[in-house]
C-alpha cells in the first residue's frame, strides 16, 4: 500500500529561514545529522522554482514592498517602539515563511525514471497554485530531493497578502500562513483535496492517515 503524504512546516524566524534553506540548496560539505543524504547524487536534484540567491536574500526580495511599508511607519512610530524589519518579522507570532513537503512511500517511486519523478512534482505544485492559492510569486524556492533514500519536495512559500487594518482604515502587507492553511482541519481537508488531485491524474495512492 502506497500513501500519498502532505505536510506543512512553519518556519518561525529568518535564522531558521537561512538554515532551511543551507539544507534544501545543499550548501554545507557534509550531513552528519542526515546519513541519507548521497552528495555525490545532488547534482540529480530538479529545481522546480530555483532561487539563484540565499533564502534570507530571497525573502527581502520577496517582501520588499512590504518593508518598505514597515520602514515608513516606524518614522512616525515612538522612539521604545522602534524596530527594524527583522525584528518586527522575527517577533511576530506569525511565519515569516512555510515549507509544504511532498512525498509518497518509497516503493511508489521504485519504477519512475527522473521524468516520471517530475511529472508527479508538477501536480503537486500544482496543488500549491491551484489548491492552496499560492501564485508563483509567493513561491520563494521549490526542488526535489534524488539524493536521499525517497524522492520528496521541499516546497517553500512566503504568504505574504494584503489585508484591510480596521484601526489604521487601510490596506497593509502581512505574512499570514492562516490565509492558506487555517488549522489542523483545514489541513486535513486540503490533504483530501491533495489525495483527490493525485488519484485524478492517474496515481495510485492511499491517503495518509
Amino acid at each position: 500500500m502506497n500513501y500519498a503524504i502532505f505536510k506543512s512546516e512553519p518556519i518561525m524566524t529568518l535564522n531558521d529561514l537561512a538554515q532551511i534553506g543551507s539544507y534544501n540548496k545543499r550548501e554545507k560539505k557534509a550531513y552528519n545529522s542526515n546519513p541519507d543524504i548521497k552528495l555525490e547524487l545532488t547534482k540529480e536534484n530538479i529545481e522546480l522554482v530555483p532561487l539563484a540567491d540565499k533564502y534570507v536574500k530571497g525573502f527581502y526580495n520577496l517582501t520588499k514592498e512590504y518593508k518598505k511599508e514597515h520602514d515608513e511607519r516606524m518614522k512616525t512610530e515612538r522612539e521604545d517602539r522602534k524596530r527594524s524589519f527583522k525584528q518586527m518579522v522575527d517577533k511576530s507570532k506569525s511565519v515569516v515563511a512555510d515549507e509544504l513537503l511532498f512525498t509518497a512511500t518509497h516503493e511508489f517511486f521504485k519504477d519512475m525514471s527522473k521524468e516520471d519523478i517530475k511529472k508527479w512534482a508538477e501536480v503537486c505544485m500544482d496543488f500549491v497554485y491551484k489548491d492552496l492559492g499560492y501564485t508563483k510569486e509567493q513561491v520563494l524556492h521549490s526542488v526535489i530531493h534524488l539524493d536521499e533514500k525517497t524522492p520528496h519536495i521541499h516546497c517553500v512559500v512566503v504568504p505574504l497578502v494584503k489585508k484591510y487594518d480596521k484601526r489604521t482604515n487601510t490596506e497593509r502587507y502581512t505574512i499570514s500562513k492562516k490565509q492558506y492553511i487555517r488549522d489542523k482541519l483545514h489541513l486535513s481537508e486540503l490533504q483530501d483535496i491533495y489525495h483527490k488531485r493525485l488519484i485524478d491524474n492517474g496515481y495510485d495512492l492511499e491517503r495518509e492517515n
